[in-house]
């Protein structure tokens, strides 16, 4: 392990100070960085999983309500992550220009800065939890878990800042391995948090050895506590290793200042605001979504959720590889080097597409087995398969747009790739999939997203191969 970090912080260093990589070299840095990251993205997959799984084990109903919240709580994520991008990018970019003591302030006045600012977004999540499951158009029969699952994940809003802060700000440096390594070690913790915290008191038999499971028997808000629980316990690792450890960020022995640089703050808004309006958009879009989608049926609704839950096992991979963009393109633009960073840009497009399409491929083949883990309502069980193979076609292309986008974040440009993002998800998938969801039902809504996801992609293609990567947009 130790051998495989410094070869990794070599590779980093030959970036930073101007040395030439082979483009095996340049191979090598990809996957080292990138595979740490799919590793944690999928077990941030298989919480969502788990979560889904054992919520669908209580009944369709509770299985339906915490669909219909679902994608309101990625708003709030959404928010949350685009208040980190501002001040990550920027530290990105310091490390690549060995600036590490100017990284340091901007590590300072993000935790001010976003605290307070995901302080008021859970406040505001908070006070809306009792009235959204109707205004999304849910049943009175889904209210009260819905109501409670959404509550208690934007009172944790701010512990889910300080996470992926962390986690961010790790990854900026190049080291990808341990906020990965946290992250899969939530998938056990999550299982354990919700095996208490969900079903009553219970009698099991492993290998013919019996014994009884103390249980609360909360159900829906047990799920929600559950993982709230395992985000304390990540949040206050990954920021001792962040705050104490890091030889590159760490805060002790480095005095410095809190009080907001104008000039800091100017740039985290400038990138981070556009990530913000994005991700407000995208995750509205996603709200109707589940508005067209309610109308049909809990059946629906809750196939539909699966269904999305499902996907990510296929889809986060590459966000894992987005991770490793960012941080490589960010620190070769910081250090000045633009032909790299385009170099490595491609190289990640170019794994990206390779991996998802592998994954699309086994997506189609089992996907009864997919949504059947999380429930065995066989009606929830076909809609949800037949959507999964219909979004399977779409997977290159999502692959690259999640790639292409990450890359942009990296370099500091996010108003014009934000734009592209929401105007084909308002333009192209909502009114295709209101127009079909009459007709086709569930499958004419994921046709919609399937077709979009397309678009998409094949935009983000086009714009990354004309960009311009000599601008260093996060420090100058």
């Amino acid at each position: 392990m130790a051998t495989s970090k410094k070869r990794t912080e070599h590779l980093f260093s030959l970036i930073r100070e101007g040395a030439s990589l082979s483009t095996k070299e340049q191979i090598d840095l990809v996957w080292r960085l990138s595979l740490p990251a799919i590793f944690a993205q999928i077990s941030f997959v298989i919480v969502q999983y788990i979560d889904a799984a054992m919520v669908g084990h209580l009944g369709p109903n509770p299985a339906a309500a915490v669909g219909l919240v679902s994608t309101s709580l990625w708003l709030i994520w959404g928010l949350v992550t685009s208040i980190t991008a501002g001040f990550t990018v920027q530290v990105a970019q310091r490390i690549g220009a060995k600036e590490f003591d100017e990284a340091r302030s901007v590590l300072r006045q993000s935790f001010l800065i976003g605290g307070l600012i995901s302080l008021l977004i859970g406040a505001i999540g908070v006070a809306i939890a009792g009235w959204l499951p109707g205004w999304l158009g849910g049943g009175p029969e889904l209210a009260k878990d819905a109501t409670s699952y959404f509550f208690i994940f934007c009172a944790g809003a701010p512990i889910l800042f300080f996470e992926f802060l962390a986690s961010g700000m790790l990854r900026s440096t190049g080291n990808i391995k341990l906020p990965s390594l946290v992250n899969i070690g939530m998938c056990f913790l999550d299982a354990l948090f919700n095996l208490l915290l969900i079903y009553p008191t219970s009698d099991y038999e492993v290998l013919g050895f019996e014994f009884t499971l103390p249980g609360a028997g909360l159900g829906v808000t047990g799920a929600a506590l559950g993982t709230i629980l395992v985000e304390v316990v990540c949040a206050a690792i990954l920021l001792w290793c962040l705050l104490v450890r890091s030889d590159k960020l760490s805060l002790v022995g480095h005095p410095g200042s809190f009080i907001p640089d104008i000039f800091c703050l100017r740039r985290a808004f400038r990138i981070g605001s556009p990530l913000a309006l994005e991700r407000f958009a995208m995750s509205t879009a996603q709200i109707v979504t589940t508005m067209i989608v309610a109308p049909l049926g809990n059946f629906a609704l809750a196939a539909h959720s699966f269904a999305i839950t499902a996907e990510s096992l296929c889809y986060m991979p590459g966000f894992g590889v987005a991770d490793a963009a960012a941080t490589l393109v960010g620190q070769s633009i910081g250090a000045k080097r633009p032909e790299l960073a385009k170099r490595l840009a491609r190289i990640n497009i170019i794994v990206v597409m390779v991996l998802m399409t592998a994954m699309g491929f086994v997506m189609y083949i089992v996907a009864p087995w997919m949504i059947g883990f999380m429930t065995d309502n066989q009606e929830i069980i076909r809609l949800g398969s037949s959507a999964l193979r219909i979004e399977a076609f779409a997977e290159p292309m999502f692959a690259a747009a999640i790639v292409s986008y990450s890359i942009f974040v990296g370099a500091g440009y996010t108003l014009v790739p934000s734009l592209i993002n929401l105007i084909s998800m308002w333009t192209v998938r909502l009114p295709l999939a209101y127009l079909l969801a009459s007709s086709y039902g569930l499958n004419g809504v994921w046709f919609a997203m399937a077709t979009e996801l397309c678009v998409r992609g094949c935009i983000f293609l086009w714009k990354v191969s004309h960009f311009d990567f000599s601008k260093r947009r996060g420090i100058d």
